[in-house]
């Protein structure tokens, strides 16, 4: 590798704002972000299927899917 074109890896620590706090390496330093898999709604199943319009119904009955499937 060629000497001054890489940026410096070094280790960092991941915060997010749910409080959990993550040690690893970056070539950033101290990283915030505002959600991570602890608080996400998907890896913790709160997740809600937000459907204001019936879209998915409409959907199954047009090609006749049942929920139960």
């Amino acid at each position: 590798m060629k000497d001054g074109i890489h940026p410096n890896y070094q280790q960092t620590t991941i915060k997010c704002a749910c409080g959990e706090v993550i040690d690893t390496g970056s070539t950033s330093k101290d990283i915030k972000i505002e959600i991570c898999s602890k608080c996400h709604p998907f890896y913790t199943g709160k997740q809600k299927l937000v459907d204001t319009s019936g879209r998915v119904d409409k959907f199954n009955r047009k090609f006749g899917l049942s929920q139960s499937q």
